[in-house]
């Protein structure tokens, strides 16, 4: 009896990845059917301005999506609180489907310089190596390896394209989803999330489900596709030192008038080592350690140091021997920017008034903003430093020897969830049938997301599910998307929809 059973459940399973094969051929074609039509859709999104703090066309986007998901049959509306950019959201109900799943992006983008860019960033360009390629494509399909160039085309935009397109595929060829899905696409995330704890909270029980799939972020270096379980908290801090009123003549002062530039590479220097080891006490004392199936999830990843090291023409790297995804998974001290005086162009002789440094600081599980502001600042009186908050008046500058203003900006925390979640473990086992192969299991990525408040107000597991090129120029000049990923983000987004779910049944 039990054998008869074993050689049921082989020939059912067999059946099963015979018609997920199918299923995922379906959406193939559907897509290579379609290119043309999608390109032009992601087109006219991008062509719409998305800079985060300009509301009238934040708000002109979020109109855009709302009639995109309509289009589909999604229940669509926009989410208020007060004055703060909208969010959107859909709903799609799928008869026979006992869990929800909700899917994230955010269609905001950053500030451009424009005279920076080849070409406007609002004016979607195709591109095949420097060669201009029209958005009509040739005969209906284009070069994969095609990039098209515009603010959001990697972050955040296409991923929207691609669920959108996935529906479009799956509804083509009646292949029916497993999942009850929502979407929730915020307005703010390129501003820090300032008001995303509010709308969570207001919208709390609309956007209950058993498991959030968020799709920001790029794929792995090797250009495999990857499932991230955690992300890490951020919180930054502009830092001015002060000196003399008024600049003074190096020759005449120096030695004598304290120099701001000094006093701030010395501060910089006391916090952090050569190898990114923060030297800040009590910085590593809540850090919860790696796992055994962390470490085991790092050495099955894709090797793509030396591959990254010669792209960037470095000599070394920091924390050997440990890879880059176990350094990421670690707190980080960043110095992002650094000023005093003029050191390019011709430099002044001279002692400035005034230095200035932006220090970002990456947080992992159990850190929190609050108390990481509370240790740098202690560390900055532990080294002589006056700790203010305002530019300091006349009366200040006399009575201190060391003047230090620290403004900090943004602060949330890590979040994190486990592969081994019921419904993580779902996820990664639809996303294995999507590509025919195991997907990257990551346990955190190194950029920050404001996932936190998506875990301390709604308390469900989620995955991060990228789909954009690693090289996209995110938040930079000709910012851009290869096509071929747009095309496999389809093909996946596609089948966890269809899947998903009932691989969650069969979870024990």
């Amino acid at each position: 009896m039990r054998f008869g059973s074993l050689i049921l459940w082989v020939a059912v399973a067999a059946q099963s990845a015979a018609a997920q094969t199918t299923n995922q051929q379906h959406i193939r074609r559907y897509r290579e059917q379609h290119e043309v039509a999608i390109v032009r859709e992601l087109a006219d999104l991008l062509a719409v301005r998305n800079v985060a703090t300009n509301l009238a066309d934040i708000r002109a986007n979020a109109r855009m999506l709302v009639a995109m998901l309509a289009r589909r049959g999604v229940a669509a509306r926009i989410l208020e609180s007060g004055d703060a950019p909208p969010a959107v959201y859909g709903e799609l109900l799928t008869p026979g489907a006992t869990k929800t799943v909700v899917f994230y992006a955010h269609y905001d983008g950053q500030p451009v310089d424009s005279s920076r860019w080849t070409g406007s960033p609002w004016t979607p360009v195709l591109r095949s190596g420097t060669r201009e390629v029209s958005l009509a494509g040739t005969n209906g399909r284009f070069d994969p390896e095609s990039r098209i160039f515009a603010r959001s085309a990697s972050d955040d935009k296409s991923p929207i394209v691609a669920m959108l397109t996935a529906l479009d595929a799956l509804a083509a060829n009646q292949i029916p989803r497993s999942v009850n899905l929502k979407f929730f696409l915020e307005g703010e995330e390129e501003a820090g999330s300032v008001n995303l704890r509010a709308i969570l909270s207001k919208y709390r029980d609309l956007l209950k489900a058993d498991f959030w799939i968020f799709g920001d972020g790029p794929v792995h270096q090797s250009g495999a596709a990857q499932a991230v379980f955690g992300v890490r908290g951020v919180i930054g801090a502009n830092l001015t030192i002060y000196g003399p009123a008024r600049p003074l003549h190096s020759g005449h002062y120096g030695n004598w008038a304290p120099n701001p530039n000094a006093l701030m590479v010395q501060l910089l220097a006391s916090m952090r080592d050569s190898e990114s080891r923060i030297n800040i006490p009590g910085f590593y004392d809540d850090v919860a350690p790696l796992t055994d199936a962390d470490r085991a999830a790092f050495r099955s990843m894709p090797a793509v140091e030396e591959q990254l090291a010669g792209e960037l023409r470095l000599g070394r790297t920091e924390g050997a021997p440990a890879g880059l995804a176990e350094q990421l998974a670690l707190p980080a001290l960043n110095l992002s920017g650094l000023s005093g005086g003029r050191a390019t162009g011709g430099g002044a002789n001279v002692i400035v008034a005034e230095s200035d440094a932006y220090l970002d600081f990456r947080l992992v599980p159990n850190q929190t903003p609050a108390r990481v502001r509370r240790l740098v600042e202690d560390h900055f009186r532990r080294q002589g430093f006056q700790v203010v908050e305002a530019a300091p008046d006349s009366a200040t500058r006399r009575r201190y020897p060391k003047i230090i203003r620290v403004v900090w900006t943004g602060g949330y925390g890590a979040a994190r969830t486990g592969l081994d979640t019921p419904g993580g473990r779902a996820l990664l086992a639809a996303a294995d049938q999507a590509l025919g192969h195991p997907i990257i299991r990551v346990p955190t990525l190194g950029g920050s997301l404001p996932l936190f408040d998506f875990v301390d107000l709604l308390g469900v597991p989620f995955a991060i599910l990228p789909i954009v090129n690693h090289d996209n120029n995110q938040h930079a000049e000709n910012e851009n998307l290869r096509l071929q990923n747009l095309w496999d983000g389809i093909e996946l987004y596609g089948g966890v929809l269809a899947n998903m779910g009932r691989e969650w049944r069969l979870v024990p």
